[in-house]
């Protein structure tokens, strides 16, 4: 059974950084693109990163230039480095794999809280 388990959210002030880490474990054959969205309140989740098993990365608008997506293909993990931290970027951040256990399925991380607040 598949899982991925987020760590590092947490309250950070403004111009701050956090690091964000996303580990899938469980049956797994092989694993596309891994990345990490977020939804603010009120708001409709949007993409802020993504990787391919390639390395290669895409950005939301909002966060380029900031914001750093890598991933450890040996670990099944992948981490969301995010810097210049602003309140626009409190959010939940969730993190979205592609995964071949006996098939190719979508999964979602329970959800990692990040507030940005002096």
């Amino acid at each position: 059974q598949m899982q991925l388990v987020e760590s590092g959210g947490g309250l950070v002030q403004p111009g701050g950084s956090l690091r964000l880490s996303c580990v899938a474990s469980g049956i797994i054959r092989s694993i596309n693109a891994m990345g990490w969205y977020r939804q603010a309140p009120g708001k409709e989740r949007e993409l802020a990163a993504v990787i391919t098993r390639g390395g290669s990365t895409n950005y939301g608008d909002s966060v380029k230039g900031r914001f750093t997506i890598s991933r450890d293909n040996a670990k099944n993990t992948v981490y969301l480095q995010m810097n210049s931290l602003n309140p626009e970027d409190t959010a939940v951040y969730y993190c979205n794999v592609g995964v071949y256990t006996s098939r190719w399925d979508d999964y979602w991380g329970q959800g990692t809280q990040v507030t940005v607040s002096s």
